[in-house]
């Protein structure tokens, strides 16, 4: 039978084959079990319903009902083939014959198989016998139609529900075939593959997926609506096209084109690409791409690649400057070439580079930007060259390039890390001024140089600022404040920046507690710094040498040695023992209090350890010995110290020459002035004054 009767174009083209059960099947099944059933009987029965909606009327032909045909156009082509025609229509039949079985079922429930098998045969052969004669096409679009003399109205209608239902389903499985075809289309896969690896997943990967699918499908199904017009058009003004082709021989040709009547407009996201402003920023745009993606660079060869070779093996002693004449001259460069020259100098003799690149900044074939000598100034401040990058920025000023916000981030780097505070703060500040917002580096860089610097406070501030901002700073930053905190002593300071620490939610670890150990220990607060030292060990950090010698120094303080030796003790028993640091503090300690026998014993404990003694302990020694009068060992230190001299402070020299002052040895303390003197450190008043009356009052040097 012809298909063309029953489905339209849409259903036709794009119906895929779900290969169901054959209608030929079902009707040869129905047939069989209605076989001793005439055709006449079947039609008395259906005639002659149950009283049961929506069979209650007596069956007699109408056709009042309309099927809704939502997604299928109106007008039907032939199919390319025999064979797709009958599976279509097959699949047709058996969808049909399935659901109006249920619906046969329903209604008419005391009725056996056979009999439903024969009102589904007589509903078939109707059904098949308008698809021969054209019934659904000639009554699609009318609201109105002949009734029929067969079925009832409501039959009539339930039919033509069934068979709208059927296309329906069948229009649903076509795009589901369609859909597994686009789900697997390259852009679809390439899309997820990008989706994938910008870390989306699961339910929301697979709902793009299959949305992506959906908008290549309907763009697909554009195009092909577009072709069918265009065909369509084609085929109805073929026979225009050919007259009007013979009357245009008898024309002559017209030479000019046609002319157009106002002007294009066209937007795109908003935006009038019709003003003639758009056209001088594309011209400015392809400006800048020829300067920044040129084409190729002019091929070298001859003389110009012998002066070239010539370049590339200079010296780092050696002056470019000719031979950078002559290559300008016989290659007339420009930028591409300049770039590909330096480019094979950093590789090749990167010690020649940079003076290289600072002689081809003042080039105009170069074309020189500020981003050009912010990469130079950026070489010469991984190199802590700080003369060279300020000599850099005066040429870039006095060329008339000013510095922007990426070559300013470079100066508060360098500054900050040569430790030139003050120019790191004016470089930071330019930033300000520019409107830059400072990131966590720039941040870190500045706050490192003010601790560098010994100034933590200013450093605390730009960690407030960096916690107004909702930056949060890293540990590395808090534990150097800390640190330069608990150096100076500044317990108060300590305290701010540990508190800091527990709300920012950072652990405690040992070297935590072992500075503020070490801060409140120097501000003499030995309370605190017990008590810092006793919840050290509650959370299970053992103390080591340098924290116990914090400690330990708290204790000097206040002079409570009872209460430093029995803390010693404590932790013997849990099996520390004491190392250098420890010892340091202890000999210091006692040789304070004179007890020179005891501090001996020291000595020989540190010599068991195989270290060298600090330079602390000399100085201890030195003050011992020298205010027990005991002359030779005290000289002994001195010489020790002496030899030492490049790493003593000022403080360490005023001890001395007070200690020496003390002990009679007048001679000795003004060679330590000296010394003090030479290394540039000015002594205070208090030590002047004690040497001078120690020269009025001089006594002899006991002998021991």
């Amino acid at each position: 039978m012809n298909l063309k009767h029953l489905i339209f174009r849409k259903s036709i083209n794009h119906i895929s084959k779900l290969s169901p059960k054959p209608a030929s099947t079902i009707s040869a099944a129905i047939s069989t079990s209605l076989h001793p059933i005439s055709g006449v009987q079947s039609s008395a029965y259906i005639k002659n319903p149950k009283p049961i909606s929506p069979f209650i009327r007596c069956i007699h032909l109408t056709r009042e009902t309309k099927l809704s045909y939502a997604s299928v156009e109106a007008n039907v082509v032939s199919s390319d083939s025999e064979d797709e025609d009958d599976g279509t229509t097959k699949e047709f039949l058996s969808r049909f014959v399935w659901i109006m079985r249920g619906k046969l079922s329903e209604v008419y429930t005391d009725c056996d198989k056979e009999t439903i098998n024969g009102m589904l045969l007589v509903i078939v052969e109707k059904v098949v016998e308008e698809m021969e004669k054209g019934g659904i096409q000639r009554m699609v679009g009318l609201k109105v139609v002949m009734p029929s003399q067969d079925f009832s109205e409501d039959l009539w209608k339930t039919v033509w529900e069934a068979s709208n239902m059927v296309l329906e389903d069948m229009e649903k499985a076509r795009k589901k075939e369609r859909m597994k075809q686009f789900l697997q289309a390259e852009e679809v896969k390439e899309k997820c593959r990008f989706a994938g690896e910008v870390g989306i997943r699961g339910d929301l990967l697979r709902e793009l997926r299959f949305k992506w699918a959906k908008e290549k499908m309907e763009e697909n199904d554009f195009y092909e609506s577009l072709q069918r017009f265009r065909s369509g058009k084609q085929e109805k003004g073929g026979n225009v096209l050919k007259e009007q082709a013979v009357a245009a021989e008898d024309t002559p040709a017209v030479a000019s084109l046609p002319k157009r009547k106002g002007k294009i407009k066209y937007k795109i996201y908003g935006l009038d690409l019709s003003d003639p402003k758009w056209a001088e920023v594309a011209d400015k745009i392809h400006e800048k791409e020829e300067m920044l993606w040129p084409l190729e660079p002019k091929p070298i060869s001859g003389k110009c690649k012998l002066v070239m070779d010539k370049i590339l093996s200079l010296k780092k002693e050696d002056d470019p400057s000719q031979l950078l004449a002559e290559w300008i001259q016989l290659l007339q460069p420009t930028r591409v070439d300049w770039i590909t020259l330096l480019d094979k100098l950093e590789q090749q003799n990167p010690g020649i580079h940079l003076k290289v690149m600072e002689l081809v900044l003042g080039e105009e074939s170069f074309q020189t930007n500020v981003r050009d000598y912010t990469k130079l100034i950026d070489a010469y401040a991984k190199e802590d060259r700080v003369e060279d990058v300020e000599r850099i920025l005066r040429k870039m000023v006095e060329n008339g390039i000013m510095p922007d916000s990426l070559t300013i981030t470079v100066l508060v780097h360098m500054y900050s890390k040569v430790g030139n505070v003050a120019r790191a703060n004016d470089a930071f500040e330019s930033l300000r001024n520019y409107g830059f917002q400072p990131d966590t580096k720039i941040y870190n860089s500045m706050m490192m140089a003010y601790i560098n610097a010994g100034e933590p406070r200013q450093g605390e501030q730009l960690l407030r600022e960096m916690e107004t901002r909702d930056i949060k700073p890293s540990e590395e930053i808090y534990m150097a404040l800390l640190r330069s905190y608990s150096r100076r002593g500044d317990a108060v300071g300590a305290g701010r920046i540990a508190n800091s620490m527990q709300f920012a939610g950072f652990q405690h670890n040992l070297e935590y507690f072992a500075l503020l150990v070490e801060a409140y220990g120097q501000a003499g607060d030995y309370d605190q710094a017990r008590s810092n030292f006793d919840n050290m060990i509650k959370l299970g950090h053992k103390p080591d040498d340098k924290c116990t010698a914090n400690m330990i120094a708290a204790y000097e303080k206040k002079n409570l040695l009872d209460k430093a030796l029995n803390l010693l003790m404590e932790l013997e028993k849990d099996g520390f023992e004491p190392g250098i640091e420890t010892y340091t503090v202890l000999v210091d300690w006692l040789g304070r209090l004179q007890l020179v026998d005891e501090t001996e014993k020291l000595l020989d404990k540190i010599a068991e350890l195989g270290e060298v003694p600090p330079l602390k302990v000399h100085v201890s020694l030195c003050d011992m010995y020298s205010r027990a009068k005991s002359e030779k060992k005290a000289l002994q230190a001195v010489g020790v110290l002496e030899a030492r001299k490049d790493e003593l402070g000022p403080n360490e020299f005023e001890r001395i020459i007070t200690a020496l002052c003390a002990g009679g040895f007048v001679q000795d303390a003004q060679r330590i002035l000296q010394l003090m003197e030479a290394k540039g450190f000015a002594a205070s008043e208090q030590v002047k004054f004690s040497l001078s009356a120690s020269q009025v009052f001089s006594q002899k040097r006991p002998k021991t």
